[in-house]
């Protein structure tokens, strides 16, 4: 791994640690401060649109001003994000700090960006993977300390402790070297920037949509139905997400040695066993494995982030990922209102539901994604005293 990479991943791996920490205790949380099922999914939803509006932009301007800044952004932006739940004596103030770390999900098309250039003599598969599995090593352990914190000092101490890692996180990130912004003439531009908005990748996307819609649906409110129709306590619910940072951790590591394609389709199959093993699992220790087959879906994401490199050239790459992004997180915002719905009117309909949509959605992603195109050549600004102006 390059110098850049390292940091990253150590970054990584302390946010991790501290997000692991809330994250997933957020619907209890929800619920703890009078929402509803349905609020939760709606509040959910809402988190997932401030996710989907930022990626676009944040892919364009990290192709035209360069990545470091933006990641920067959105580091210092999580921390303020945690503050203010942290801090938040009510619901609506809750929900704001809750959409303003939604937020700075605006740096995955950067990050991701950067890593794809940084990683050398990798495959841009196996350097995605491998860096976000840091950040799911992290987040093994964190869920564990946030069930106990928040079962024995209350779910708002754990904000205020993932913050502190968040700052920690931030200094080690700020380490990272800039990189060349990537040069090319506007014909070049134009022409990448339609491969991106081009029919075939186009195509691309509705498949990633579908795909990560039904392998999200049933995620959302899975720790309220543990919670409430199986009598799983905070800390055993902490132990469930300790076990899914262990299945991303293992499904990145063994994964990730696959072709892109391959791999996207068998995180399919393991997101199938997480619904059936949840949803008729009669003991805890069948939930532990469910939700370490869940694991599989951050894979998921990682994969099709990196079958669309193979759309585009190096001087959109930003904005590529950035649309890949955008049609990923429309999934969190359209699936918990629907599993909210879903929940309300019989808990087990979110998982009857998911089930047969993601053997459909195999199918869809075997038959209906494009083959990628040959990555065109593009001139790269060296570095020097020349081209100062245009580095990150």
């Amino acid at each position: 791994m390059s110098r850049d990479l390292i940091l990253i991943a150590f970054s990584l791996l302390t946010w991790g640690f501290g997000e692991g920490m809330f994250f997933y205790f957020q619907p209890l949380y929800l619920q703890q401060l009078g929402a509803n099922p349905m609020m939760i999914g709606a509040i959910l939803g809402g988190v997932g649109a401030a996710m989907t509006v930022v990626h676009l932009p944040a892919g364009y301007l990290a192709d035209r001003i360069g990545r470091r800044p933006l990641i920067y952004l959105a580091w210092c932006m999580g921390v303020l994000a945690t503050l203010v739940m942290a801090l938040a004596p009510s619901l609506p103030l809750y929900t704001l700090g809750s959409i303003m770390y939604g937020l700075t999900a605006f740096v995955s098309g950067p990050l991701s960006s950067y890593i794809t250039t940084a990683r050398g003599k990798w495959s841009v598969g196996r350097a995605l993977t491998l860096v976000s599995a840091f950040f799911s090593a992290g987040g093994i352990l964190g869920p564990l300390v946030g069930g106990w914190i928040g079962e024995n000092l209350g779910l708002r101490r754990t904000f205020l402790i993932a913050a502190l890692f968040f700052i920690i996180s931030t200094v080690i990130l700020f380490f990272i070297r800039s990189q060349p912004v990537e040069s090319a003439t506007p014909e070049q531009r134009s022409a990448g920037l339609r491969k991106v908005i081009g029919r075939r990748f186009f195509r691309y996307l509705g498949v990633v949509f579908f795909a990560m819609f039904v392998m999200y649906l049933p995620q959302p409110l899975s720790q309220n139905f543990l919670q409430n129709e199986r009598g799983i306590s905070l800390s055993a619910i902490g132990q469930l997400a300790a076990m899914l940072g262990l299945g991303v951790v293992f499904f990145n590591l063994v994964l990730g040695q696959l072709p892109v394609r391959l791999g996207f389709r068998v995180t399919m199959i393991t997101m199938s066993f997480f619904t059936l093993l949840v949803w008729w699992g009669s003991s805890f220790t069948w939930y532990m494995l469910g939700y370490f087959c869940m694991g599989s879906y951050r894979t998921a994401r990682s994969f099709a982030i990196a079958q669309g490199r193979g759309f585009v050239d190096q001087a959109n790459m930003g904005f590529a990922y950035g649309s890949i992004e955008t049609v990923a997180s429309m999934a969190v915002i359209l699936a918990p209102p629907l599993a909210g719905w879903l929940y309300t009117h019989n808990p087990n309909w979110i998982y009857s539901l998911s089930l047969p949509l993601t053997g459909l959605a195999l199918l869809v992603t075997i038959f209906f994604t494009p083959h990628p195109v040959e990555e065109p050549r593009v001139i790269v600004e060296r570095e020097g005293t020349q081209n100062i102006a245009s580095r990150i």
